[in-house]
This record gives structure tokens, C-alpha cells and sequence, in this order.
């Protein structure tokens, strides 16, 4: 009767590691294709070219800050012409916001609901619908009439993008570059984690205000083709999680860790319940 009772236990005991292993396994089995670019010839001898998506610069928009840097011959009227702090306006950090980090605050001149810029000393122009070389260009000449050969620079102090679910730091930041694809936000946010669909990211963008809606796979490299491929400001990347993940529940680091810790444990338990018997 002891030695069956005994039997009895080490059965179950096998049994929830054996169930333990298979659903990790399982888990791992359910996300084959978590490689990008599959289907690019693996071969060092070999080069594939293709078209790539053309870039067109961002336009201007109602309620865009925009760093204007004025350079003049005359050193403090330069520093009379820089932008100042847009009030009621947040920054956001180039780090995770949704960590809840101190964000600065975002200076610049407020483009308006008309689509002008307001600049001291030279008054209201119109920028709205312009890149920002051709603002840079326009500014220069409305300034010109003033000021004696200045220097303009322009661009976006609020161009942000947002990555969400499946990445490592999921968040808003803001782009220095204005030239961003897709790859380079994801790259930003820390890459896709082990639970992300690569063949199922989804870009939502906002235009008159219409959304659209995209979606991308990531184990081809057709995406270089596709217009959504490079970002405009205010796009959101969205990566689904994976039926692993969905197993899971929500993404939680802490809990996974200690599931692995315990898998483990569960596995050095029945090594040394077995040499015991023996």
C-alpha cells in the first residue's frame, strides 16, 4: 500500500511537469515566425535589391510646434528671435512616457488653427501645408526685409510617434529625424518582444480626420514597398500579441520570471525525488 501511495505521488508529480513543460513548449511552438525578412535568400553571395517606397517630407499642421532658429549679424536680435515656451503645452521625453518620467517642457512657436507662425518683430506668416524647408524658405525671405542676411532653421519640436503592445518600451517619443520608418520606431521602442506577431503590425494614422488603418509583415520584405512604410507625425504602431501571449494573459515581466523559476524548480524536485527512489 506505501509503495503504491508512493508511486502514486511521483505519478502526479511527473505528470505536472510534464503538463508544465508541454504549455512552455507549446507557448514557444505557437510563435514560429518571429524572424524578419524571411523570405531574403540567405547567402553572402548573393544581393537582392528592390524599389523602395518613396519618401515625401511632412507637412505643416495646425497646432505643430516648430523650433525657428533666426541667426542675424546682431547677436541679441537673434536671441529676441528664438521661440519661446508654448504655454499649456507639455513636453514629452524622448524616454518611455508611459514610464512616468519628468517630461520637459516642448519650446517652439505654436502653429495656429490657420496655419500661421507668429514671429517677433515680423508678425504672422503662413506656413500651414509647407515642409519644413519650404517654411525655412519662406521665413527667410519675410525676414529678410528686416534683418540682413539671416540664417533660418526649421523644424518640428512635436513630432511624435507611439508604439504600443508588444515591444520592449512601449510609449510616445519624440523623433529628432523627420525621415522615420517603421522599423526605426520599433527599433526605438526596443524591438518586438518574443510574444509580438511580426507578420501583424498594425500603423493607425489620422488625416482630415479620417483613420487609417495598416497592416505589415515583418518576415517579408515587401514593407520597403508600402507608402505607409516611413511615419508621419502622430502615428501609432500597434503590435498584437501572440496566442502565447494570449495564454498568458496581460504581459507582465515579474510573473513570467517567476514562472520560469519555477518550471525550473519543479524540474531539480523531480531530478532529486528520482535519485532519492533510487
Amino acid at each position: 500500500m506505501l509503495n503504491l501511495k508512493g508511486r502514486s505521488a511521483e505519478l502526479r508529480l511527473y505528470l505536472l511537469i510534464s503538463l508544465c513543460i508541454t504549455s512552455l513548449f507549446t507557448a514557444c511552438s505557437s510563435n514560429k515566425k518571429i524572424t524578419y525578412f524571411k523570405n531574403v535568400p540567405d547567402s553572402l553571395y548573393h544581393a537582392m535589391s528592390m524599389q523602395h517606397a518613396p519618401y515625401t517630407d511632412p507637412r505643416i499642421q495646425p497646432n505643430d510646434i516648430l523650433q525657428i532658429n533666426i541667426q542675424t549679424i546682431d547677436t541679441k536680435t537673434s536671441s529676441e528671435l528664438q521661440g519661446a515656451p508654448s504655454p499649456g503645452l507639455p513636453g514629452v521625453s524622448a524616454a518611455n512616457s508611459s514610464m512616468g518620467a519628468s517630461a520637459p517642457v516642448i519650446t517652439g512657436f505654436l502653429v495656429d488653427k490657420d496655419g500661421n507662425v507668429a514671429i517677433p518683430l515680423v508678425g504672422k506668416i503662413k506656413i500651414g501645408g509647407l515642409s519644413t524647408a519650404e517654411a525655412r524658405d519662406l521665413i527667410t525671405q519675410k525676414v529678410s526685409v528686416y534683418y540682413k542676411e539671416p540664417v533660418v532653421n526649421v523644424r518640428f519640436a512635436n513630432f511624435s510617434i507611439t508604439v504600443l503592445g508588444e515591444v520592449t518600451r512601449p510609449g510616445t517619443y519624440i523623433i529628432s529625424n523627420e525621415k522615420v520608418s517603421l522599423l526605426d520606431a520599433i527599433g526605438i521602442a526596443g524591438d518586438l518582444t518574443i510574444y509580438g506577431k511580426r507578420n501583424n503590425v498594425m500603423l493607425i494614422r489620422e488625416e482630415n480626420n479620417n483613420k487609417t488603418f495598416v497592416r505589415f509583415n515583418l518576415n517579408s520584405n515587401e514593407i520597403f514597398k508600402s507608402p505607409y512604410y516611413y511615419l508621419k507625425q502622430g502615428d501609432v504602431v500597434y503590435v498584437e500579441p501572440n496566442k502565447a501571449r494570449t495564454k498568458l494573459g496581460t504581459t507582465d515581466p515579474t510573473r513570467d520570471r517567476i514562472l520560469t523559476i519555477g518550471i525550473t524548480a519543479l524540474s531539480l524536485l523531480v531530478a532529486i525525488f528520482s535519485a532519492t527512489r533510487n
